[in-house]
């Protein structure tokens, strides 16, 4: 970070946020500052300010904008362009994120100081824990943490993730070694681009260390309940493994066989015991702390989307495991921490770190009605944006964020509510992304996509004299993985036509063709997500669903049908009408992008 300070620990850490955000104003106005400064002969700034570094003509000349507009910019850099486009620095890497642009995931510019500011924000983590936690260094900490096989740009940028980035990276793999930072899983199983091995090594490492664990995580809660059906279906193997001190010969990667069998040093035959005797219960309600029973929480996102997997860790865990969520952030900026971790997950607020970037945000009114009202690709008066310290409590609105890395004035897509302030610095509770309405992993399907799919497939239909009346959905995460639902009302036409199982089957198929790239890598290549099921209800269940939003004090002048289904009280309703139920026969085509 400009030759800054990188790691900070105990008081340090806590002295530096306290720092930052008593002065937050200042450090915005700065970093803004540094950001023109360093890239007003940028082909995009200079568009708008002619070579100026000016606060005020900023905000006032250059627009709020989207992906659309940037991402010509970011296509020109990785065929090959000049990264002086965008940004004063060279570009080193591209990074794809979960959200996608037509089909395809989003490309995001990064810098190398970019890897800088991500280890200081992971850096603060530590320190924030031990005052809530204490002795965390007595002992190691079973995070299962992956990364993805990486592409490359035509120009031959690198085209990756932006946790397999940093995971890849010297900061991850030349890290001083502390004993927060001792981990169970050795470096080359994280580093295993086969996600079945790299899981399997993962686990058995957690399990021969299994009574030094204090603290299990994963970036994700969703991976971590993957982890735990994979441990179900695979601890007969993982203790046969640890009874003989031999690795299965399913590990075939060269770099997580050796590391394995140097943790697998000799045969262990009263661990495996234990290890048997605890997984061979007929119930796994508590099954994380009877298998390591000195830890001491969970850490993974359990915001947004990721709620809904807190009630079944909280049956692994018996409840007797704080979840925590540590912090806020994105393939294009780091943004916070959670100064209180030891919080329901249900009150996680993350206080905005001034440092890692120019924060901006476009208001949505107090209740976030206006989060959809306003498109997103609905032109922003740049003089509707708030700055950092001038957000109101209680308030709502999108992220917009200014990078070194030639983001300028961008519309993350998040909403966030204030809850409060520590010091100048706002707290923001995640409220959602913008427009998604289906997520069961990485993936988010909107509104619009899921739309169009389902009117690809219903064609299926017309031959038969068959009308799709009417649809809506829900992300099933009862089992793992989780997978979607959709709920059709069909009509006949005519009476003496009929649909069978295997049309409805390829219903479903062409459904997940038409979804985007990220959901159908999910389903395809990484197994995240189960095939997609259609539930068949019967005549008349819409008007049912709508009865009952009306009786909860809907307005039927304004009723539309919602496309995805939150309240147990309409699914039950909708599963009740349910006549019969339809499932995906084969993996939907995905091949990986060329970058």
């Amino acid at each position: 970070m400009d030759g800054k300070k990188l790691e900070y620990k105990g008081e340090d850490a806590l002295k530096e946020i306290e720092k930052l955000t008593t002065t937050a104003g200042d450090v915005q106005y700065g970093i803004l500052k540094e950001i023109l400064k360093r890239n007003a002969e940028t082909e995009y700034l200079n568009k708008y300010m002619n070579g100026s570094i000016d606060v005020s003509q900023f905000k006032s000349c250059v627009p709020v904008i989207t992906y659309k507009n940037i991402y010509p910019y970011i296509r020109r850099i990785a065929n090959g362009e000049d990264s002086s486009l965008i940004t004063g620095q060279p570009i080193t890497e591209i990074l794809c994120s979960s959200g996608t642009s037509a089909g395809e995931p989003k490309l995001t510019p990064s810098i190398a100081e970019d890897l800088d500011r991500r280890t200081f924000l992971y850096n603060l983590i530590m320190p924030i824990m031990n005052q809530y936690i204490p002795g965390l260094d007595d002992g190691k900490a079973m995070y299962l943490y992956f990364v993805k096989a990486e592409l490359s740009t035509p120009c031959g940028l690198p085209f990756r993730t932006v946790l397999t980035s940093y995971y890849k990276s010297k900061h991850f793999k030349c890290r001083t070694r502390d004993p927060f930072n001792d981990f169970t899983s050795p470096d080359q199983a994280i580093l295993c681009n086969d996600s079945n091995q790299s899981m399997y090594c993962q686990l058995l490492a957690g399990l021969v260390h299994r009574h030094q664990v204090m603290r299990l995580g994963a970036v994700f809660a969703s991976a971590l309940l993957r982890a735990t059906s994979f441990l179900e279906r695979k601890w007969a193997q993982l203790c046969n493994d640890i009874r003989t001190g031999h690795l299965d010969l399913s590990i075939i990667d060269p770099a997580c066989r050796s590391a394995m069998i140097s943790i697998l040093s000799s045969p262990n035959p009263d661990l495996a015991d234990e290890i048997e005797s605890i997984c061979s219960r007929p119930s796994w309600k508590g099954i994380l702390c009877h298998l390591w029973p000195r830890a001491k929480y969970i850490e993974a996102v359990v915001t947004g989307s990721m709620a809904q997997y807190i009630q079944p860790l909280e049956y692994y865990s018996a409840g007797k495991l704080p979840l925590v969520c540590t912090m806020y952030a994105s393939s294009e900026c780091y943004f916070g921490v959670n100064l209180k971790p030891i919080c329901n997950p249900a009150e996680v607020a993350f206080t905005l770190l001034p440092n890692m970037g120019y924060f901006e945000f476009l208001p949505l009114g107090e209740n976030g009605a206006l989060a959809m009202d306003i498109d997103e690709e609905e032109a922003v008066p740049n003089d509707r944006l708030v700055d950092l310290v001038n957000v109101k409590v209680g308030s709502y609105y999108e992220l917009v964020v200014t990078t070194f890395s030639g983001l300028y004035r961008y519309r993350i897509g998040d909403v966030l509510q204030v809850t409060g302030f520590h010091n100048q610095a706002p707290q923001f509770r995640f409220i959602c992304r913008r427009n998604v309405v289906l997520s069961v992993d990485n993936d988010k399907t909107n509104e619009e996509d899921l739309h169009r799919s389902i009117t690809t497939a219903k064609k299926l239909l017309e031959p038969y004299n068959a009308l799709l009346v009417e649809y809506t959905s829900y992300a099933d995460t009862s089992s793992v993985p989780g997978h979607y639902v959709l709920f059709w009302e069909i009509q006949m036409v005519d009476s003496a036509t009929s649909i069978d199982a295997k049309l409805l089957q390829e219903c479903c198929v062409t459904v997940e063709e038409e979804l985007d790239y990220v959901y159908r890598q999910c389903r395809s290549q990484e197994k995240t997500i189960g095939p997609l099921e259609i539930r068949v209800v019967e005549p008349g269940t819409f008007e049912a669903l709508m009865d009952l939003f009306i009786s909860q004090g809907g307005s039927i002048n304004q009723y539309k049908t919602p496309r995805c289904i939150k309240s147990s009280t309409a699914l039950k309703l909708l599963n009740s009408h349910a006549l019969a139920s339809f499932s995906s026969p084969r993996d939907p085509k995905w091949v990986p992008l060329n970058g």
